[in-house]
């Protein structure tokens, strides 16, 4: 990857850009692959190691075809994939909305901040992201929402329905 581009797409959708934006959270994983499975396997990971005491956890995802909880079901007993898909509550960000979509802007400050050069070894990114996930998690940099609710019912007025 080249310095203050953008990866392609093919190497965007091999990222797990997992983020709690108001604590200050965040965790990234690079994987050779984009499967179902390995969607499932992390969202496993979020419910039982990141937030095994949350009753619901709240994801907001793009539309990819791998984001859904019948993904649960091709990696794990249907038992296991039921619980995990009970303690989701999901929500995919629209497909023309990019701008409500905070992991592009966290994925454009980790290009910027740790994806500077070309890194050739799997290992040695996720060594190289581990850095950059503990350093920003130390500093607990949460997103500041500069558009409140009351802005976007002014603002945006002619896209909700009138009564």
């Amino acid at each position: 990857m080249r310095g203050g581009h953008f990866p392609t797409s093919r190497q965007e959708r091999r990222r797990w850009p997992g983020r709690s934006p108001l604590v200050g959270w965040r965790r990234v994983e690079a994987q050779p692959h984009r499967r179902k499975v390995d969607w499932a396997h992390q969202v496993q990971r979020l419910l039982t190691v990141d937030f095994p005491h949350a009753a619901t956890v709240v994801l907001v995802m793009d539309n990819l075809n791998t984001h859904n909880t019948s993904s649960l079901y091709e990696a794990f007993a249907p038992d296991q994939a039921l619980a995990l898909g009970r303690r989701l509550q999901i929500h995919h960000t629209p497909k023309h909305g990019s701008w409500l979509n905070v992991a592009e802007i966290e994925l454009a400050a980790l290009t910027r901040q740790c994806l500077d050069r070309r890194i050739d070894d799997l290992d040695d990114l996720n060594t190289e992201l581990a850095a950059w996930q503990q350093a920003t998690n130390a500093d607990q940099r949460q997103v500041r929402w500069h558009f409140t609710t009351a802005d976007a019912r002014t603002r945006l007025r002619h896209l909700y329905p009138e009564h």
